[in-house]
């Protein structure tokens, strides 16, 4: 997602979106360990996401 379309969304939806996406991160490196996983794109992609949220969460709460 683009940060420009999580900013309209809720605290209490990127919340969930955060969670959401810390389980499947989660679920790709199981994956990787036990050498499931293709593509390792997918883990890259993922974290950049939570990264992402976690920014805008922040945003968030500084403004108020």
């Amino acid at each position: 997602m683009k940060a420009a379309e999580l900013k309209e969304k809720s605290r209490a939806e990127l919340l969930e979106l955060l969670e959401s996406n810390r389980k499947e991160y989660f679920r790709l490196k199981m994956r990787q360990a036990t050498g499931q996983l293709e593509k390792v794109s997918d883990m890259v992609k993922v974290r950049k996401d939570i990264a992402r949220l976690n920014t805008v969460i922040r945003e968030c709460d500084l403004k108020g």
